[in-house]
């Protein structure tokens, strides 16, 4: 495998941090990115010489020119856009409509831009976007947060196409539950009583550093999930009909 020059955002939240180590196990350098210096430090010194931060806020314009300034003077050549909040709850109650949105799918829009000026001017380099599951289902309870990976989905599909004429290549990685911290205990709770399973993150970082070789443009993670996207996409009233079904035990849980 090539050696790249990783700028990996959300590196400090679980999957964040497995990447980070499965990247640095496989050779790559990595430059981690997060909003808590004392957390990056710490991640960076457990992880060796082949790692660096830089702390700054993906959400904030002068944050993310920084950010661009300090990829070209570093030579990256893979963004790993990992950086993602969830909340679950009924639209109607939910006060972070805006924050899921800006954190999730425009920050990385912009951020993807800034960087790429320089991306064009490598022999190569790589965008991967760390989506969901639920960025092909629609799934009671969380109506922000698949409006946002959805977009992101959509950013990735389109970019790709649009910059198929050059050497950069751009992936996207649907991961489906995680057990890390995003999870909330009503969200755990839910999960049991439906009998939905979770990855660990180290399986999916594993998943994305292959993917990260492989080139792969789309990568779904998990059965039956996989199963489902295939369906939603195909036949929507028969994943809404089975999550119909489901709805009284997801209310009972995304309410406060």
């Amino acid at each position: 495998m090539t050696s790249r020059t990783v700028l990996l955002t959300g590196a400090t939240g679980g999957i964040g941090r497995s990447t980070a180590q499965a990247l640095i196990a496989a050779g790559h350098r990595v430059i981690l990115n997060g909003r808590h210096e004392a957390a990056l430090q710490a991640l960076a010194a457990a992880l060796g010489t082949q790692a660096e931060y830089i702390t700054a806020d993906i959400t904030h314009a002068e944050d993310r020119a920084r950010i661009a300034r300090m990829a070209r003077d570093k030579g990256v050549n893979t963004v790993i856009n990992n950086a993602g909040i969830s909340h679950f709850g009924l639209l109607d109650d939910c006060n972070a409509i805006e924050s899921q949105i800006t954190t999730n799918l425009l920050a990385p829009i912009l951020l993807t831009q800034a960087l790429l000026p320089a991306f064009k001017a490598l022999p190569e380099a790589c965008i991967i976007n760390i989506g969901s599951t639920l960025g092909s289902i629609g799934y009671p309870g969380y109506a922000a947060y698949c409006a946002s990976k959805f977009g992101l989905r959509g950013f990735t599909e389109a970019l790709a196409r649009e910059l198929a004429d050059t050497a950069i290549r751009v992936q996207y990685i649907a991961p489906r539950a995680t057990d890390t911290d995003i999870n909330s205990a009503a969200v755990r709770a839910l999960n049991a009583e439906l009998g939905s399973q979770a990855d660990s993150p180290e399986a999916v970082a594993a998943i994305i550093v292959d993917a990260l070789t492989s080139g792969a443009a789309c990568t779904y993670i998990g059965w039956p999930e996989k199963l489902f996207v295939r369906m939603n996409a195909l036949l929507p009233n028969i994943v809404a009909g089975s999550l119909k079904k489901q709805l009284p035990i997801i209310k009972r849980h995304a309410r406060p």
